[in-house]
């Protein structure tokens, strides 16, 4: 634990910094001041930093509407030719340089003016998706892409959106939650996913994919994967009941108007096929697309079966106290399927994109000491 009273706010920390939109030239591991937490604000120790789709697009300047292809395929093209985009970020200029790191596990070891000390000591997840006008406004503030985040030994944000945790699990296992669990909690209560109801997951083995299956199969929802033959062992033992091969002809395999909910952030050449398998009535809902952001959309099959589409980026209120609350209950389990150390972003989101995994990585700061601050 760090004492909050002999903590010296001024020294440097160790962080990747994100200096544009571009290839992995664009991460620097370098030596940053720790911030100083202001008024609201508490500072956090990082204790571990999950890895997700969103850094990675930001970095690439993926939610610009020149760029129309897959993450992926985003990834190779930036690499060779990197270029500032504008309308890369989410819905502002990205603020480069950035630090980024949407998902923290961390220690409080300072607050700022108006913040008690409760929090003192405290392990705690961060809520990255922050509504800072109240929740009945749309607009959002998103740690790691609109201020600095978690890829380093020292965030500061918001009293706020900190939530202290009382549980047994480890850093590694509690970094997987905050973006992928809060982004698949959220779509399951836009949708209103309840008992009974029947959920197709699409891109189930992924971080908010894993998630979704998790967390619907806890609602009583009968879950329907889709994922690599070499992963539907691994989706089963999560909740699903029938588990589809990628690029399957979903039809056939699991029948026209037999789903209640989609739940897909995966997007692509497989997005008409989840809307003739949704009943009339059903919900389609989103938050991602990283197999390619153009879809094809035969109108007749939204309009003449009664479709919702449901797009997700803003966090309801309940999410994140939910996910609080199943953690420490003990109603679902963590997904980390490797750990890099903070040092070694470049391997981790290389191997990340050849998704090869089931679950989360994550990123292990380097504990302060004299030779790193």
């Amino acid at each position: 634990m760090v004492d909050q009273d002999n903590f010296e706010v001024g020294k440097t920390m160790m962080a990747v910094v994100t200096t544009g939109n571009g290839g992995y030239e664009m991460l620097q591991y370098c030596k940053v001041p720790i911030p100083t937490p202001t008024k609201n604000e508490v500072l956090i120790r990082v204790l571990a930093a999950g890895v997700n789709n969103t850094e990675i697009n930001t970095r690439l300047g993926w939610y610009s509407s020149a760029v129309t292809s897959a993450t992926e395929t985003a990834a190779k093209d930036q690499s060779d030719a990197p270029a500032d985009k504008p309308d890369g970020g989410w819905s502002a200029p990205t603020p480069f340089p950035l630090i980024q790191g949407t998902d923290c596990c961390g220690e409080v070891v300072k607050t700022g003016a108006g913040v008690g000390t409760a929090l003192i000591g405290k392990r705690v997840l961060v809520r990255p998706c922050m509504r800072t006008n109240g929740f009945d406004d749309l607009n959002t503030v998103w740690m790691a892409s609109d201020f600095d985040g978690a890829f380093a030994q020292f965030v500061t944000v918001p009293a706020s959106e900190v939530f202290a945790v009382d549980c047994d699990w480890s850093d590694a296992e509690l970094a997987t939650i905050p973006c992928a669990y809060g982004t698949a909690e959220n779509m399951l209560h836009r949708s209103g996913v309840t008992s009974g109801s029947r959920v197709l997951v699409a891109g189930a083995s992924g971080g908010v994919g894993s998630a979704a299956v998790q967390l619907a199969n806890r609602r009583g929802a009968d879950v329907v994967a889709i994922t690599s033959h070499d992963k539907a062992d691994l989706v089963r033992d999560l909740g699903a009941s029938v588990v589809v091969a990628r690029g399957a002809d979903l039809v056939r395999e699991i029948g026209e108007n037999s789903i209640d909910i989609v739940v897909d952030n995966v997007a692509g050449d497989g997005f008409g096929q989840m809307l003739k398998v949704l009943k009339r009535g059903g919900r389609f809902v989103s938050s991602g697309a990283i197999a390619g952001p153009i879809v094809t959309l035969d109108m007749r099959d939204m309009y003449l079966k009664d479709i919702t589409l449901i797009g997700c980026t803003a966090w309801d209120a309940p999410i994140f106290p939910n996910l609080i609350s199943y953690i420490e209950r003990g109603e679902i389990c963590p997904l980390v399927a490797r750990t890099f150390p903070l040092a070694h972003i470049e391997n981790a989101q290389r191997e990340f994109l050849r998704k090869r995994h089931v679950g989360n990585f994550v990123l292990l700061p380097p504990p302060p000491n004299a030779a790193d601050t």
